[in-house]
C-alpha cells in the first residue's frame, strides 16, 4: 500500500509542480465553513493582533495581522511568511517572542488557502515577489526582517534577490526547493495530501510523514492544514532549486536552519547548497523535523532574535 500510494504521491506531484496556474479557490462553500471553522480555532492559540489589515496588492488582497506596540515602536519590522497551507496560524510559537522585540506582522499567501483572495494567476513562482513588493511598501517601507518556513523560506528567498534593499536580514527555516530538492518520498507523500477525497488514515499518514511527527485530530492547527488541502484548490506555481548563481547573488545577511530528520528542504543536501550563501550561518537542529519552528520554539527564537539584532540596520 505504501508504495502504491507513493506512486499516486509522485503523480500527483508532478501535477502539482506542472499545473497550470489559476486564482485559487474553495472548492465548495461547505469546504470553506469547514476550513475557516478550523482556522479561526488555530488562530486562538496566537496573541491578539494590534491590527488587522486587508490590503490591496497586484495579485489580490492580502490579509496581514500585525503585532504592535509602544515598546516596539522604534524597532525594525519582522514579516512572517508560511508555509503551504499553513497561513498565519503556524507562527504560534514563535509570535510572543518576536513580538516582545520588534514590530510583526504576518501574512495568508496569496492563492494559497488562508482568509488572503487570489484576483489574478500568477505566471511563475518568483511573480509572487511582486505583490510582496506591494506589502512591504504598505507595511514596512523601510525595510524588515524576513523570517520564512518551507515554501515560504523559498518565496522569502525569490523576494530577497529581486529586492535586497528592502531585505534587512533573512531566517530561512526548512525552506523547501531552496538549496536542494527534497527527498523523493518526501515529495511524494506532499502530492498525496492536495489529492481531495482521499480516505482520512491516507491524508493523516501522509501529514504525519511531512510534518515529521504523528498526525493529531485535536490539534487545531493539524486540523486547518488537513482541511486546507482538502477544500482548497491552491494556484502557485512551484518554484526550481536556486541556481548556484543565485545563491552566491544572495548577499543578504542569512541565517539556515535545517531539520535533522524528514527534512523538506534537503537536509545534509540543503546544508552543502546553502553554504555558497555570501554571508549565511546554516545550522542543523538536532531532533526536529520539517516542523522545526513549532518543534525548536524558544531556542529557535532565541537564536533568530540573535540573528536580528546582529544585521540590525541590514548591517
Amino acid at each position: 500500500m505504501v508504495i502504491v500510494l507513493a506512486l499516486i504521491g509522485a503523480w500527483s506531484s508532478w501535477g502539482w509542480l506542472t499545473a497550470t496556474p489559476e486564482a485559487g479557490h474553495f472548492r465548495s462553500t461547505e469546504g470553506r465553513d469547514a476550513y475557516l471553522h478550523a482556522y479561526e480555532e488555530s488562530f486562538e492559540a496566537l496573541p491578539e493582533p494590534s491590527s488587522t489589515h486587508d490590503l490591496r496588492t497586484s495579485y489580490g488582497i492580502a490579509r496581514v495581522y500585525e503585532w504592535s506596540s509602544p515598546q516596539t515602536a522604534e524597532a525594525e519590522p519582522v514579516v512572517l511568511v508560511p508555509g503551504r497551507a499553513s497561513g498565519a496560524p503556524m507562527w504560534a510559537e514563535n509570535l510572543p517572542a518576536l513580538a516582545a522585540e520588534h514590530p510583526v506582522f504576518a501574512f495568508d499567501i496569496i492563492g494559497d488557502a488562508g482568509m488572503s483572495v487570489q484576483s489574478v494567476r500568477f505566471s511563475d513562482f518568483d511573480g509572487q515577489a511582486e505583490y510582496i513588493d506591494d506589502l512591504m511598501a504598505q507595511i514596512a517601507p523601510d525595510g524588515a526582517h524576513l523570517v520564512g518556513h518551507s515554501f515560504g523560506g523559498r518565496l522569502s528567498a525569490s523576494f530577497a534577490l529581486a529586492h535586497p534593499e528592502d531585505v534587512l536580514s533573512l531566517t530561512l527555516l526548512e525552506p523547501a526547493l531552496t538549496f536542494a530538492s527534497p527527498p523523493l518520498g518526501m515529495l511524494a507523500w506532499t502530492g498525496v495530501t492536495f489529492i481531495p477525497g482521499l480516505p482520512e488514515p491516507v491524508k493523516h499518514r501522509a501529514l504525519s510523514e511531512i510534518g515529521g511527527e504523528p498526525y493529531d485530530p485535536e490539534d487545531p492547527m493539524a486540523q486547518m492544514i488537513e482541511a486546507g488541502t482538502e477544500h482548497y484548490k491552491a494556484a502557485l506555481p512551484q518554484p526550481d532549486v536556486l541556481t548556484k548563481q543565485q545563491i552566491t547573488a544572495l548577499e543578504v545577511p542569512t541565517y539556515v536552519a535545517i531539520g535533522e530528520h524528514s527534512s523538506l528542504a534537503g537536509g545534509q543536501r540543503a546544508v552543502e547548497g546553502a553554504s555558497a550563501l555570501p554571508d549565511a550561518t546554516v545550522e542543523v537542529w538536532p531532533d526536529t523535523t520539517h516542523s522545526l519552528p513549532m518543534q525548536a520554539g524558544e531556542p529557535l527564537n532565541r537564536t533568530v532574535l540573535e540573528h536580528l539584532d546582529t544585521h540590525s540596520g541590514g548591517q
